[in-house]
């Protein structure tokens, strides 16, 4: 039985996915079920780099998406509108839907994934995180056994490798990320990328799969890379840390039941140790760390974008539908590939959260300063685990602090205090430490 693709966008990864199904030869033999059927497109007159006949290119999106002929929808297009109202009314119609929209599925995923549930479709979203990594399957079906505790990852490739050439060249940010974008790895806008965000969308669908709870993305803290300077990449090392932009969603691993109440989900630079299984992750590539009961630790590892890793999560996708349609499988949706959230939650204000802190001081060189550091820091139960005077710029000292874990309200009623001292000349960073 052949089952036909409506192909929704025609860009990089839509290319990618297109060769795939059109050179089944060598792959799963489910492939060779799979026919092309119809592929929307901006301008049909463009050139492309693959065999696809002009005569099932169209410039109407919606047609494909109501077209009766249609069996699975693959909507690459990307951002939120039309893509979110295409999705929807090819899930009214019908049909089943595979997106790599992160965006679409952290803002409208529990919009979207009950009305699929509503029509007995499938909405499947591998190639939303992780590229090419397999990650969103793995959560529900083989760790779907688990109670997962955490989830750390990295999964921007684009600050993966601005943080990667920062540390082994020494270059400074803003250097190292115009390079970047005339190579390609950053847009020629970067906020989504630098500041967090694109990670964001990715841990917010994370938590929310492997918390069973509906996550409102607007909760999340937040913070990008753009202000880590190649100061502290050194100061990093010399501590034997290293700097990565993490993803985090944590769960309480003492509670007895599958998803909790209160989650912890955060995005910040972050100083990890050189032998945690995250700081060796450099350049383009991105890892998942999951924790559970009983697993343990597992990690998984690829390449997070392009092409061909991103078109292979795709089309595995399209394989897992076709699967379970060509064998009549009930219910429909399977539950291990259905999408759900079990209750809503609260997201821990990052107030409240226990960590420990990197910071960076320039003061007045004078006797005295880090005893009225260490004042301040102990006025507010904040305890150092180490204090190092770095040298002389400027004729301003430069102070390294690194603490034990505090809880974050605590540390930012100290810094308020310790700011106000004549003695302080500025803050430079502030970074937390895994």
């Amino acid at each position: 039985m052949v089952f036909k693709i409506g192909l929704l966008g025609l860009g990089t990864v839509g290319i990618g996915t297109a060769k795939i199904l059109l050179s089944p030869q060598g792959r799963h033999p489910l492939i060779h079920e799979l026919e092309i059927y119809r592929v929307g497109v901006r301008d049909i007159s463009k050139t492309r780099d693959v065999n696809i006949s002009p005569n099932i290119l169209t410039t109407d999106l919606e047609a494909i998406a109501t077209d009766p002929d249609v069996d699975i929808i693959i909507e690459l297009i990307g951002g939120l509108e039309p893509a979110r109202s295409l999705i929807l009314k090819a899930i009214e119609h019908g049909k089943h839907i595979v997106t790599a929209n992160k965006a679409v599925i952290s803002r409208y995923g529990q919009e979207i994934f009950d009305a699929a549930n509503k029509k007995s479709v499938y909405v499947m979203l591998e190639a939303a995180v992780g590229g090419g990594i397999p990650v969103i399957q793995p959560l529900k079906e083989s760790l779907g056994v688990n109670r997962i505790h955490s989830i750390t990852g990295i999964v921007n490739g684009t600050t993966n490798y601005i943080l990667t050439r920062m540390e082994k060249e020494g270059a400074d940010f803003a250097d190292v990320l115009a390079d970047a974008q005339s190579l390609g790895y950053a847009e020629a806008d970067p906020t989504a990328d630098v500041e967090g965000l694109d990670a964001k969308d990715k841990i917010a669908i994370l938590g929310s799969l492997a918390f069973g709870s509906i996550i409102k993305l607007e909760d999340i803290y937040c913070e990008g890379i753009s202000q880590i300077t190649a100061a502290d990449i050194t100061y990093a090392a010399q501590l034997d840390f290293v700097i990565k932009l993490l993803a985090i969603a944590k769960g309480y691993p003492n509670s007895t039941n599958s998803t909790s109440d209160k989650l912890q989900l955060r995005v910040h630079p972050t100083l990890i140790p050189k032998t945690h299984p995250l700081a060796s992750i450099n350049d383009v590539y991105n890892a998942i760390l999951i924790e559970g009961e009983p697993i343990g630790q597992v990690m998984f590892f690829g390449p997070g974008a392009g092409a061909g890793p991103t078109a292979s999560a795709v089309v595995s996708d399209i394989m897992s539908i076709t699967a379970i349609l060509q064998t009549k499988t009930e219910p429909i949706p399977h539950p291990l590939l259905s999408c759900t959230h079990q209750k809503s939650c609260e997201i821990e204000p990052i107030k409240e959260l226990i960590t420990r802190f990197y910071t960076r001081f320039l003061t007045q060189d004078k006797p005295g300063v880090i005893g009225k550091l260490g004042s301040c820091f102990g006025k507010y139960n904040v305890s150092l685990e180490s204090v190092v005077q770095t040298g002389i710029h400027n004729q301003l000292a430069e102070i390294v602090v690194v603490t034990h874990d505090v809880r974050e309200g605590n540390f930012r009623q100290a810094l308020g205090e310790i700011q106000s001292l004549d003695i302080i000349d500025s803050i430079p960073s502030i970074l937390r430490v895994l």
